[in-house]
């Protein structure tokens, strides 16, 4: 397994390993709609634009490199990329949410109404074009680009872990480091912990710049954003506050009855689609560009099509029907089986599928029947 594959692995296990101890220990009933939003929010458009992140910081290295930290001992650069980049985030993070258009963009990340490690994960499909004017300082200073890959990719980690619902305070690192702690006074909703907190691993940012808030004993947590519609569907969540900044009118379908399924259907279908998406990452290079660009359709349209059940929405069930069928035929007919964690996650696409027609078909036959 390539290490893009597992780390993706990786996250939907300790993802899922949370959940149930918040289930069996805390008694805690899980959030399935809302977890499998934040899974499917951006896991594949946002990657590609990750892409482009680190293309055009590729780019910036080669033509607008001033040549000042490449030239510095190797440890020095990794100091200096590690402390620079945390800094970058701070202002990109605290100006997301002064500046209407990156806060459109950003908003998607406080929809989510439960602290948990899903929650970390939950992005708008833009948030690395949006990010990288801020980091880009970094490239023409001379950051190497694996150095700054890593790096990101270090502080992301620490970001995922931030927002866990396990750990309530993490004693001596609560006073140099974001902690879930202050993270959680970043996504709460009370007046004292709006436009607070906003670094990303140093907590030195916020003490030195004024936007620090510890966490208050007796304040009940509440996340979300007050006045918002919630929704599931990511590609209204990633568009719909762009639209409305625009004032354009986002375009939706209009149905007669909603058409409900269980939580735990969708929790399935979500746990399952992001399970292709790792096989998916882990043989792209075994795929040509044709098979690459219809899987990668498919699992696109996956995400919206669960969003759409999870909004109760009719289209949302025969899309997500459809792309289970016609997933596992493109493979054998096409692709061929690659190995067997493939074929097993295939077969159970296909068995959700068909459980989901019969939820739109039965129903269907009852009142015929009336």
């Amino acid at each position: 397994m390539n290490h893009f594959a597992l780390t993706f692995l990786i996250m939907l296990v300790f993802v899922l390993a949370e959940l149930l101890i918040l289930k069996w220990v805390r008694k805690k009933p899980v959030p399935w709609k809302d977890v499998i939003f934040n899974l499917n929010s951006g896991h594949i458009l946002m990657w590609v634009f990750r892409g482009v992140e680190v293309a055009a910081f590729a780019l910036l290295l080669r033509y607008a490199n001033l040549h000042v930290v490449d030239q510095w001992p190797l440890a020095a650069q990794w100091a200096f990329a590690f402390v620079a980049w945390d800094l970058c985030f701070y202002w990109m993070h605290r100006l997301h949410h002064k500046i209407p258009l990156l806060w459109a963009v950003h908003v998607v990340h406080h929809q989510g109404e439960h602290f948990n490690l899903s929650l970390g994960v939950r992005n708008s499909w833009y948030s690395s074009l949006t990010n990288f004017p801020f980091i880009a300082i970094l490239a023409v200073l001379g950051v190497p680009l694996e150095v700054f890959v890593v790096v990101s990719s270090l502080h992301y980690s620490v970001q995922f872990y931030n927002h866990n619902a396990l750990v309530n305070k993490s004693g001596f690192l609560d006073k140099i480091m974001v902690t879930p702690s202050h993270h959680r006074v970043h996504h709460g909703t009370d007046k004292r912990y709006i436009n607070r907190n906003f670094g990303g691993t140093l907590l030195v940012w916020d003490k030195w710049f004024g936007s620090f808030q510890p966490e208050l004993d007796g304040v009940e947590m509440r996340y979300g954003v007050k006045g918002m519609t919630p929704t599931h569907n990511p590609l209204l969540a990633s568009n719909g506050k762009l639209f409305k900044l625009l004032r354009a009118r986002f375009p939706h379908w209009q149905q007669r009855a909603p058409f409900v399924v269980p939580e735990l259907y969708i929790g399935l279908g979500g746990v399952i689609l992001f399970g292709l998406v790792i096989y998916y990452v882990n043989h792209e290079a075994a795929l040509s560009g044709l098979q690459q660009g219809l899987l990668f359709a498919l699992i696109f349209a996956g995400t919206l099509a669960l969003g759409g059940l999870s909004d109760a929405r009719r289209w949302g069930a025969l899309a997500w029907v459809a792309i289970a069928a016609a997933t596992p035929l493109l493979f054998i007919g096409w692709y061929g089986a690659y190995d067997a964690w493939g074929v097993v996650f295939l077969a159970l696409l296909l068995v959700h599928g068909l459980d989901g027609a019969r939820r739109l078909w039965w129903p269907a036959r009852r009142e015929s029947q009336a």
